[in-house]
C-alpha cells in the first residue's frame, strides 16, 4: 500500500473518529494547506494536521514522521512544522485503530519522528504515552457544557453527572461514548 492511500485512510479514520465524537468536521480543498482538516468549535476554528503511523520492526514500535514531505519529480524536501501551521496532530496506528491527539507544541518538539509503544515492555513508556486517545485536549475548554450535553443527551449515564447539576462533568462526557 502506498503512503498517500495511508495517509487517505488515516484521515478518514480520524474524520469518522470526530463525528462519532460529536465534534463539527471541515475539510479543505486541495493539499495545499499544513493542516488536514478542521473542526469549528462553537465558532473556534481548530486546524488538524493527521499522521499515519507505520510499524518499525527494529524498535519493535510504531513511528511517525514530524516534518511535512513536499515531493516533485527530481527531489524530495522534508521541512519541520511550526506552531502556526496547525494546532494539533492526530495520529492513527490503523493495525491497532488507535489514535493520538498532540498539541503542536508537544509534536513539534520531536526531532524527525515520534515514537508510540504498543506492547507491554518493562521499559519506560514514552511521553507520546501521554496523548493517547487523549480527545479532551481538543476541547480545551472552549465548548460549552450547553453544546455537549446536547451531542451526549443520550448517551450519559446518570451516575457521571455532578451531584446537584444537571450537566456532566467534561472529563467523563469526554471518555464516554457517542
Amino acid at each position: 500500500m502506498d503512503t498517500k492511500l495511508k495517509a487517505d485512510i488515516a484521515e478518514s479514520a480520524v474524520v469518522t473518529k470526530l463525528l462519532e465524537r460529536g465534534f463539527r468536521v471541515l475539510r479543505p480543498v486541495g493539499d495545499r494547506l499544513s493542516y488536514d482538516l478542521g473542526v469549528d468549535l462553537d465558532g473556534k476554528f481548530i486546524r488538524i494536521q493527521v499522521k499515519s503511523a507505520w510499524f518499525n520492526k527494529k524498535g519493535s514500535c510504531y513511528t511517525v514522521d514530524v516534518r511535512r514531505t513536499k515531493t516533485n519529480r527530481r527531489h524530495m524536501l522534508r521541512q519541520r512544522y511550526d506552531a502556526n501551521d496547525f494546532d494539533f496532530a492526530i495520529i492513527y496506528i490503523a493495525d491497532l485503530n488507535v489514535f493520538y491527539v498532540m498539541p503542536v507544541s508537544a509534536f513539534s518538539r520531536y526531532g524527525s519522528s515520534v515514537t508510540f509503544v504498543e506492547s507491554d515492555k518493562r521499559q519506560r513508556k514514552p511521553k507520546s504515552a501521554n496523548y493517547r486517545e487523549q480527545w479532551d485536549l481538543l476541547f480545551n475548554g472552549s465548548l460549552r457544557r450547553q453544546r455537549l450535553m446536547e451531542n451526549l443527551s443520550n448517551s450519559v449515564e446518570p451516575s457521571t453527572l455532578d451531584q446537584g447539576n444537571t450537566e456532566p462533568s467534561l472529563p467523563m462526557a469526554i471518555g464516554g461514548k457517542v
